[in-house]
């Protein structure tokens, strides 16, 4: 690593006793957190520890209640956005901040153009010019003339960072920055970290994958219930002491299932199907009580899998029965049939963010709990109500707004909703997603919960140990194909690798 090996020198920014309240919650207490030149410093805690709130003290989208922050030993105050970065701090979220329709040098250059001779006007060429100078050391080979919806995931986080380095970013805030990215691609990103450090732009590096933090991290610092518990070095620790420190008690990251059931009968059965999205020939089949992994690197063709089995894409070719029956039409009819998609964007797919967990609890339920078409506000909540006790969600109450619940039990709200419907096949999209440790631990649990109970599930994975853990055999796609199948004797990461990258 080439972080400092030392802390005595004044450091490139701190937070002091950083506290911040919301109505009924505590975010942060008294959270202290140092960021020096050159070093990665990782920040972890479970769904809900803080992390959030004090990156967005750091970047001005929230003031603090209290404490002191200070840039190169001088008090300062960063009441905006605009503030925080001219003391050169940048932030890029999971969610990206680029305009899809405009190019790449626009959306480096976006609300801050470079005036051109002539009053008035726009100097593109030079806009071009400077987004290529930044572009080049990041590795990015690419026109600054492409819109940016023609990007991939990847190439768009290297623009957002060619974004904060245009605006003279010291300290970058990289949250979850792998979350989406394949394995090629996140190697490519550590080196172009490793670059920045040696420049001297120091990182703040949020993510729940323990193997990054040992391989990136210069400091680690970790939150729980909005209290920092630790700061220690790489070297001083271990994945297992960091978990005990995140949530505060062991957690079996094996996700054993101790008992795998049998598999029963025929659930879902997929011939031969293709669809508008590119992918085709596509065969399987998932039965009662067996949990069956669809796995792949990104951009193989998973998810355009699930939406064509839920019909939230048009089939081109092929079929897809449901215990036995054609589902014809589209989501509407494989949710009567008993199916249920946790997609992968739980906030933008799977839940009405501005409405209470009651409302989102009973939505898919609606016909089923209400078939006169007279809604019950008490009869909601009573139901939404043993819902969240079965499934130990961590709520103040029914009634709150689903968006201030933490990441592992907005999924727990996502999958309770189909649980009302009485689905008996589901199909989970990357449902680990942005959840810490013990969150999984849990949605593995719930998941072996739900198969233990006769139900079928198509679990869909970049995360390939998960996938050997967890499933009882699983599909491998390359180029929006299924390329072979691993029972589980044969489940390993080498088989699956061994399948997905396979060329000629």
């Amino acid at each position: 690593m080439s972080g400092p090996e030392t802390v005595s020198a004044v450091p490139l920014f701190e937070l002091q006793g950083i506290r911040k309240t919301f109505p009924g919650v505590t975010a942060l207490d008294g959270v202290s957190l140092a960021i020096y030149p050159g070093e990665v410093h990782v920040l972890l805690g479970e769904n809900g520890a803080g992390k959030s709130s004090l990156m967005k003290v750091l970047c001005g989208a929230y003031p603090a209640d209290a404490g002191e922050l200070l840039s190169r030993g001088q008090p300062v105050e960063i009441r905006s956005p605009a503030d925080a970065r001219r003391l050169g701090i940048a932030v890029i979220f999971q969610e990206f901040s680029l305009v899809p329709y405009l190019d790449i040098a626009q959306n480096v250059f976006l609300g801050r153009e470079l005036p051109g001779r002539i009053p008035g006007t726009v100097d593109r060429r030079r806009m071009h010019a400077e987004t290529r100078k930044l572009l080049d050391p990041l590795g990015l080979d690419r026109d600054t003339r492409t819109p940016v919806h023609a990007l991939g995931v990847a190439q768009q986080q290297l623009v957002e960072i060619a974004k904060a380095l245009s605006q003279d970013a010291r300290i970058l805030v990289l949250d979850e920055p792998t979350s989406a990215l394949s394995d090629r691609e996140t190697e490519r990103l550590f080196r172009v970290i490793r670059r920045l450090q040696a420049q001297g732009v120091a990182m703040v590096y949020i993510s729940h994958r323990l193997a990054e933090v040992f391989e990136l991290g210069d400091r680690i610092t970790v939150l729980r219930d909005g209290q920092r518990v630790a700061t220690l070095r790489p070297g001083e620790t271990t994945p297992e002491e960091l978990v005990r420190l995140m949530v505060g008690r062991r957690v079996d990251t094996s996700y054993a299932r101790p008992h795998r059931p049998s598999p029963g009968q025929v659930v879902l059965e997929v011939t031969g199907v293709a669809a508008a999205s590119g992918i085709s020939g596509i065969d399987l089949v998932v039965r009662e009580g067996e949990i069956v992994g669809l796995t792949g690197v990104v951009g193989a063709g998973r998810t355009e899998v699930a939406r064509a089995i839920f019909g939230a894409d048009r089939l081109t070719a092929g079929e897809v029965r449901v215990r036995g029956q054609v589902r014809r039409g589209g989501p509407e009819r494989a949710t009567r049939l008993g199916m249920a998609l946790v997609p992968e964007n739980r906030q933008r797919e799977g839940l009405v963010l501005i409405r209470s967990v009651a409302d989102n609890l009973v939505l898919a339920s609606l016909e089923r709990l209400f078939p006169r078409r007279w809604f019950s506000a008490a009869r909601a909540v009573a139901t939404a109500g043993a819902r969240i006790e079965q499934l130990r969600i961590v709520t103040r109450g029914a009634r709150e707004r689903v968006q201030l619940l933490s990441g592992g039990n907005q999924q727990k709200v996502v999958v309770g909703k189909w649980l009302g419907a009485e689905a008996r096949l589901f199909v989970f999209d990357e449902p680990t997603r942005g959840i810490d440790v013990g969150a999984k631990a849990e949605v593995f649990a719930l998941i072996d919960r739900l198969v233990q109970g006769g139900a079928a599930v198509l679990m869909i994975s970049s995360e390939l140990s998960e996938v050997v853990k967890v499933c009882d055999r699983a599909y491998v796609m390359r180029d929006r194909r299924i390329v072979g199948e691993l029972p589980r004797p044969e489940l390993s990461e080498e088989n699956i690798l061994g399948l997905a990258m396979q060329h000629g």
